[in-house]
């Protein structure tokens, strides 16, 4: 029996990593190695690859001198970038726009003297550097959170989501928000930093994952765009499964399976998926 292996119709780099990586690689060329304060995108394999042209990873910029500093394409905080300015090193930020966006609302939202909410993952770095331009003024909450969530805290409130979520999750959210604490809403503004390379990637996967026996969603297993990806997939039922690499793949996943569906996160390269199909037909029953 031959495996029929389909590919979403969008699927793989979106143009803000594209981006992000030539910043970076030009920057080896032209100053030789940087530093990039965290990995640039959250792919091991392209970090990795990055690493060879010269891009290191630090976790901290302490003891930091005299190397260009790349700033990661998730962005951080105007206390980062106060401290990255005192010791005068030269920044490449790679900060994706979208995001870049989200943190001028959260500080413009704060400034105006709305509770900022951001809708998405507390522990994800963009999160957190879009929290930090609130200024104290926001937090960061998921579905589960808003029966708890304090009446004190709900006057004025701005919502912003989390650049890679599934925007039917986000409605879904805001909507919540609404019936449970209405009561206590006078004002609400919904800023939309929804990525749409992201959402529509996320509809192609929904879409490809009705029509197969199994889906195989590749990339990072830190990337929160390729997490969402598996759980669109999962949500209309279809068997899933969130694999970095093509060493990941198990034969007994493809036992009797005639249509298998490959969806990529947004930071995943087109090798890891080609790689990933390489390793399907060699595996599949002939």
């Amino acid at each position: 029996m031959t495996v029929e292996i389909l590919l979403a119709r969008e699927m793989g780099f979106c143009w803000g990593v594209r981006r992000a990586i030539d910043l970076v690689e030009k920057a080896t060329e032209e100053r030789g190695p940087i530093l990039s304060l965290g990995p640039i995108v959250h792919n091991p394999q392209v970090v990795a690859a990055l690493a060879e042209k010269g891009v290191q990873v630090t976790s901290s910029i302490d003891g930091v001198s005299g190397v260009p500093l790349a700033i990661t394409a998730h962005g951080v905080g105007p206390k980062v970038l106060e401290e990255v300015k005192a010791k005068k090193l030269e920044i490449i930020d790679t900060t994706c726009p979208i995001v870049t966006r989200s943190q001028r609302w959260a500080e413009k939202m704060a400034e105006d003297g709305f509770t900022v909410i951001v809708y998405g993952d507390a522990d994800h770095r963009e999160v957190k550097g879009v929290l930090s331009w609130a200024k104290g003024k926001g937090i960061a909450l998921a579905e589960g959170d808003v029966p708890s969530l304090s009446p004190e805290l709900l006057s004025r409130v701005a919502i912003i989501p989390q650049t890679t979520q599934s925007p039917v999750r986000f409605a879904a959210f805001v909507g919540r928000l609404l019936q449970e604490h209405l009561g206590q809403i006078s004002e609400l503004r919904v800023i939309n930093t929804l990525c749409n390379v992201t959402a529509s990637q996320q509809a192609a996967a929904r879409e490809l994952a009705q029509e197969v026996d199994l889906m195989l969603v590749i990339g990072g297993h830190n990337s929160a765009n390729s997490r969402h990806l598996a759980e669109a997939c999962r949500e209309v039922g279809a068997e899933t499964h969130h694999i970095e690499t093509a060493a990941e793949l198990e034969e007994q996943w493809l036992a009797g399976r005639k249509r298998v569906g490959i969806a990529a996160g947004a930071s995943t390269p087109d090798w890891a998926v080609e790689e990933v199909v390489r390793r399907i037909r060699k595996m599949a029953p002939k």
